[in-house]
């Protein structure tokens, strides 16, 4: 059986060498993944002009290249991210890509590979694996010290915005044997997952071994997507939590925009999360996926939910009311972790409307976001204004907000007072600053530009910010909003009929 499998690892690697030798012959013929049933527009707000290339029309046939249109049948023996390209590919479904994101297939085929030939040391089958509780782990190590590192490597997927990450991530996801213990989520929920179980064992001597126990009790394989650091209760016992998850075998899989030694950069007791940064280069590759483009402004221009301008309001609460229909917009109340309550100023057939200093200018985060949107698809917010030093809390929590909608495939109707790339032009990272005049690059404010912000978490952020909500105004992005809310509408129906018929 050994000298089997060893010989399959022998084939899957010469075909990854043969792969790796045409890269050079193929790289000038590169083009983005189309959907052959036609092309569509290229916009950006900055220059608000339009461009003709092709683009995927569904937003996961994202950037593969073309060499992997040669891949056959008998050349990709077996599951997993690459037979599934494969499989687009004969479908039609694809047609050319991004030899950067082939790279990072490949990457993810490895790991796929690996862990289906060492399932059972890994105890990935949830039917096979250990009934004990967190709790009940935790009082057992009392006792017996345990560290059992899984036999395989984790993934640290790090790039530029919108360079497919989630996508391949997720392609990667979607192929694993449902039996697993698996999960994927995003890292916020994941965060505030792990702070809502601290509460829940307050008077435990190590809560956080108690909360790795049952974490990865649940899911042995984790895969965190937009892994990003910027709150500081986090940044202290990340460290300490994935230590004690990885002596429980956990294996990470993870998306990021920054690479491992630049997590939480300039964060407030960096020293007490660099052992992390360490813990997570030792438990995972890290693979950066180098692609220029930003897939998500790959779509076609949409013009009608994003209102750039001052005194919209009238405009804003028009178009508000003709989204709710003949429903009527009252005062709601949502209900947050830890019983916690969110005010909706008004509320109806699943649209909110809040001024964005309710949103964004009062104490609230990722948690709250995420308990809007478990109600609420759609958010109209007025009045988003320019980002600079003033407001540069509100920036942060403005970031979260699109990020939770993103995740949450959620539609925002918004007026601002620029652009996208407008609203961030002042908030820099300190690199931009000392380009920009050396006497701006501390993360005071300087004389040059005294509303300035330089902010390195921030800066990097942004990116990933002007991208997103360029797609959330798209036209492909609308249609899968529409979709989805098309879905919900009909499953009670599908449902009702089924319990009448039975």
């Amino acid at each position: 059986m050994r000298a089997i499998l060893r010989s399959i690892r022998q084939s899957r690697s010469a075909f990854q060498y043969r792969g790796e030798t045409r890269f050079n012959r193929l790289a000038q013929r590169q083009h983005f993944l189309v959907n052959k049933n036609g092309g569509s527009l290229y916009y950006t707000f900055k220059y608000a002009d339009f461009c003709r290339c092709q683009h995927p029309s569904y937003m996961i046939s994202r950037a593969l290249h073309t060499d992997a249109a040669n891949v056959t049948n008998r050349e990709i023996n077996g599951a997993g991210p690459l037979a599934e390209y494969e499989r687009r590919i004969a479908a039609g479904e694809l047609v050319d890509g991004d030899i950067c994101q082939l790279g990072t297939l490949r990457e993810l085929q490895r790991l796929y590979d690996e862990l289906v030939e060492k399932a059972d040391a890994c105890r990935l089958d949830r039917y096979v694996a250990s009934e004990k509780s967190g709790r009940s782990r935790w009082l057992w190590s009392r006792f017996i010290p345990q560290s059992s590192y899984a036999p395989v490597k984790g993934l640290y997927l790090y790039g530029g915005v919108g360079t497919g990450k989630t996508m391949l991530m997720d392609m990667f996801f979607e192929q694993l044997p449902s039996n697993w213990r698996k999960k994927r989520i995003h890292f916020h929920d994941f965060m505030l997952n792990v702070h809502s179980r601290l509460q829940k064992h307050k008077g435990v001597a190590d809560p956080l071994e108690v909360v790795a126990g049952e974490v990865s009790d649940e899911s042995i394989l984790l895969c965190l997507d937009e892994f990003m650091v910027t709150d500081v209760a986090d940044a202290l016992i990340l460290n300490r939590l994935f230590r004690h998850l990885f002596n429980n075998g956990a294996i990470l899989v993870a998306t990021s925009n920054r690479a491992p030694d630049n997590l939480y950069e300039g964060g407030l007791q960096r020293d007490l999360f660099l052992p992390f940064i360490a813990t997570l280069k030792e438990r995972c590759v890290a693979h950066e996926i180098g692609s220029s483009v930003d897939y998500r402004k790959m779509t076609s221009a949409q013009q009608g939910f994003y209102f750039v301008g001052k005194d919209l309001s009238s405009l804003l609460n028009q178009k508000f009311h003709q989204m709710i229909g003949e429903h009527r917009a009252v005062p709601q109340e949502v209900e947050v972790v830890m019983g916690r309550t969110l005010q909706v100023p008004l509320g109806a057939n699943g649209c909110a409307y809040f001024p964005f200093e309710e949103l964004c200018d009062r104490p609230l985060g990722a948690a709250d976001y995420f308990g809007l949107f478990k109600k609420f698809h759609t958010l109209a917010l007025e009045g988003v204004p320019i980002f600079g030093l003033h407001n540069r809390t509100a920036a942060y929590r403005f970031v979260t907000l699109v990020d939770v909608m993103y995740e949450n495939k959620a539609r925002l109707l918004c007026t601002a007072e620029g652009t996208p790339i407008e609203l961030f032009e002042k908030i820099v990272t300190i690199a931009d600053a000392q380009q920009m005049s050396p006497r701006t690059s501390s993360r005071s404010r300087k004389s040059d530009d005294s509303d300035l912000c330089v902010d390195n978490e921030l800066g990097f952020a942004k990116d990933r910010t002007i991208s997103r909500l360029t797609e959330m105004n798209s036209r492909e992005y609308l249609e899968q909003h529409a979709a989805m809310l098309a879905e919900k509408q009909r499953l009670p129906e599908d449902s009702r009929k089924n319990t009448s018929q039975a």
